[in-house]
């Protein structure tokens, strides 16, 4: 008995479709208040989750937490602006893969340079960029699935039959689980190469600053 490629396959790709994408234009426009937020985070990506009913997509804690450890600028008097709200989208994704630490390096240069900006280049017009890239990704997502349950199929193949359904499902879970852990290890080593950039950069900025400091002396 093998994997029942019909049933298992049409399902993961049916849910890679219904990936929710929250819009720049679908974000109030409005400053909002907690409440509002967790309310319009919870709307658009519930079905994101393994159990929508015990798995929250955002809280108050968690909001909270989320300014205290620098990840997320204060609000102004008690409300979330629309920039906020995609700080959030973006913490939303990145937590379940990376650490405190690694976020806090990665949004560093993203808070300072475009959150509560005009122009351009602004929070806005970055976010709208990478998840356009993303939804572009997801047929090369599929075809990648496909690929690698084809490849678990035709292993084991003189495997118990009691046991062959099984272990071809392990070999799938062990191929998407690598594929994770390589890609998950590149993240990590590119944000450690911006944080070893920003860390210079201030080592630098501090000597300009002493040695400006000894001239006027």
């Amino acid at each position: 008995m093998t994997i029942n490629t019909e049933d298992l396959l049409g399902s993961i790709l049916e849910s890679l479709d219904r990936i929710e994408y929250i819009k720049s234009e679908d974000i109030p426009d409005i400053d909002l208040y907690m409440d509002q937020v967790t309310t319009f985070m919870e709307s658009h990506l519930k079905s994101t989750v393994r159990d929508p009913e015990q798995n929250k997509i955002l809280t108050k804690t968690m909001i909270n937490n989320y300014a205290k450890n620098d990840l997320l600028p204060p609000p102004v008097k008690k409300k979330y602006s629309k920039e906020h709200v995609l700080l959030l989208i973006f913490i939303y994704y990145y937590k379940g893969i990376l650490s405190i630490s690694d976020i806090q390096n990665l949004f560093r240069p993203i808070t300072e340079k475009f959150f509560n900006t005009s122009g351009e280049f602004n929070l806005a017009a970055v976010y709208e960029e990478v998840f356009g890239l993303e939804r572009e990704q997801i047929d090369v997502l599929k075809a990648d699935v496909v690929e690698k349950f084809k490849i678990a199929e035709s292993t084991f193949g003189d495997a118990p039959s009691d046991s062959k359904e099984f272990l071809q499902m392990f070999s799938f879970i062990c191929m998407l689980s690598f594929d994770v852990y390589v890609k998950k290890l590149l993240i990590e080593k590119m944000i450690d190469g911006l944080s070893d950039r920003g860390e210079r950069a201030d080592r630098k900025n501090r000597k300009k600053q002493d040695s400006s400091s000894q001239t006027d002396v």
